[in-house]
């Protein structure tokens, strides 16, 4: 069973939006007393950190992304969002959640599936 879920990507035009889901297995750990960021990984490129939300709410972006991109929580269903406007081709990427420090399972650090986001004209 899959411990990080991420969903929402998809194919759009620049200047368009989408917004990406986290869902985090309750059983692992909850989201209300753990930082949560989002990743992205490009083609050839490293993943970078994009987005952060900590337990108490507070936000911060990478200069990249700011203005642009929102990440916020919903505690009750255990799942993070990354709400993203006016997306860039530069935008395109896997996307990826985790928590910091990074989940570990069986001594292994955890990562979901990823969602694909591409923006293209």
């Amino acid at each position: 069973q899959a411990h990080l879920v991420e969903s929402g990507g998809g194919l759009v035009q620049p200047g368009e939006s989408l917004r990406l889901s986290c869902a985090v297995s309750n059983e692992i750990f909850s989201i209300r007393t753990n930082v949560m960021d989002w990743y992205r990984q490009a083609p050839g490129k490293q993943r970078e950190l994009v987005a952060r939300i900590t337990n108490t709410d507070y936000t911060t972006y990478a200069d990249s992304v700011k203005g642009r991109f929102t990440t916020s929580r919903d505690i009750a269903k255990n799942t993070v969002y990354l709400q993203m406007n006016s997306l860039k081709p530069e935008d395109t990427a896997v996307y990826y959640c985790n928590s910091n420090p990074l989940l570990r399972v069986n001594g292994r650090v955890s990562w979901g599936q990823g969602t694909q986001v591409t923006v293209s004209s």
